[in-house]
């Protein structure tokens, strides 16, 4: 009966995903098939309803969620900018707060012998976007406005911002480590040049100068909230170590890893700024929300992008995942369609000619367009959760900041 009900008040119909052969198999007979756009249409459609219910859930059924499809196309909406302000891009508009973030962080990094140093500051050499330092120092002024009409940074508040970008790139060290990986951002990995003993020791460096800056800013309440990054970061990579065999639990894993590994850093350093800012708790989970659903949709983008995308335009090799054993939702949702790719995926793509065939599989299948669906249910999470701020154009920077991690290319 509620099922009924749902369907009745969201329009929805339920109805399976078309199982399309398998790469190198004959033809099925069956129905005539709808034709390509008709097929393509029903594939864009799909319940907002259901992945609110199932996919941020502890238990999540893989088997109904690719089955659920929505009968009119899926919209992502925007809130447009309500400052009254004229709009300004939110990464020009957060640089501006963020003026010698690089050489401040070098600063922190102040260390002998030479190679060391050279090792520290590989990667801090300005040509990223600072994507994570941009959406703190926009939360900062959002909260700061909200509470006491405020525009101002703090200076505390812009240290998360160095502290976040410090421990974000600590990470990519060790994970070049663990993947054995010999690009990024287009260049040569720290262990790649230096060699994994050395690697490793730079990124310890690197986030025992994000600590000493962390307990410079005196106080408790972040430093517990920023620690709990560096213990996220570990737990993360130890789930993506394994897999499960269940498929609701493997689903249910690989959010769990998304979090973690990716938006945890984010929620947690955009809460850091705002407890900073503003003593209201409500605020502190606004933040908090923000960070963690635009955090797992960048992350689910960048799992999309590493089978749409190639490798000069994400700076590292495509297929990477796959080539490392790795189930993110492309393939996970993929499975659904084809079945056979279970054991793929058990044996992490070891054998032969299984990343090539997962790849197929993936490509054939509706896995890229249920992912960037989901992609944009947490876009839209986040942007209902700062939508609950005062209007402000740091605040209208965040909404559009959104928009910007689903139609990203690397």
């Amino acid at each position: 009966m509620a099922s009924s009900w749902w369907r009745w008040r969201h329009g929805c119909s339920w109805r399976p995903a078309a199982r399309t052969p398998a790469p190198g198999a004959p033809g099925r007979q069956g129905p005539p098939a709808p034709p390509p756009a008709a097929a393509a249409a029903a594939r864009a459609q799909i319940s907002c309803f259901y992945l609110v219910k199932s996919l941020t859930s502890a238990c999540l059924n893989m088997y109904s969620i690719s089955r659920l499809h929505h009968t009119t196309s899926a919209v992502f909406c925007y809130s447009k900018p309500r400052s009254g302000e004229k709009y300004t891009d939110p990464f020009q508009l957060g640089r501006r707060y963020l003026k010698g973030l690089y050489e401040d962080i070098r600063k922190e990094l102040l260390i002998s012998p030479i190679e060391l140093k050279e090792m520290s500051e590989y990667y801090f050499d300005g040509k990223g976007k600072a994507f994570r330092p941009v959406i703190v120092v926009l939360m900062a002024r959002a909260c700061n406005s909200h509470y006491n009409n405020s525009r101002d940074v703090q200076a505390s508040q812009r240290s998360i911002a160095l502290i976040a970008e410090m421990i974000h790139t600590a990470s990519l060290v060790h994970d070049d480590v663990i993947d054995d990986a010999s690009s990024r951002r287009g260049k040569h990995t720290v262990n790649k040049i230096w060699g994994e003993k050395k690697a490793v020791l730079a990124g310890d460096l690197i986030l025992s100068a994000a600590s000493i800056a962390l307990a410079r800013i005196g106080n408790t309440t972040v430093i517990s909230i920023l620690t709990q990054v560096i213990e996220d970061l570990v737990r993360g990579e130890f789930l993506q170590l394994g897999s499960k065999e269940n498929e609701n639990e493997r689903f249910a894993h690989y959010l769990e890893k998304t979090f973690k590994k990716t938006a945890s850093l984010i929620a947690n350093s955009c809460k850091a700024v705002s407890v900073l800012g503003c003593p209201d708790p409500v605020v502190h989970e606004i933040a908090y929300q923000y960070g963690k659903n635009l955090g797992i949709a960048f992350q689910l983008i960048d799992d999309v992008l590493d089978f749409t995308s190639c490798s000069e335009q994400m700076g590292k090799p495509t297929s990477a995942d796959l080539k490392l054993g790795l189930a993110t939702g492309p393939v996970l949702f993929a499975c659904q369609q084809f079945p056979e790719m279970n054991a793929l995926i058990m044996r992490r793509f070891s054998l032969p000619g299984d990343v090539d065939r997962a790849r197929q599989y993936v490509l054939q299948s509706d896995g890229v367009q249920q992912t960037t669906y989901l992609a944009q249910h947490y876009c839209h999470e986040a942007v209902r959760e700062i939508s609950k701020l005062r209007p402000s154009p740091e605040r209208d920077a965040l909404i559009q900041l959104s928009e910007t991690v689903l139609t990203r290319d690397k």
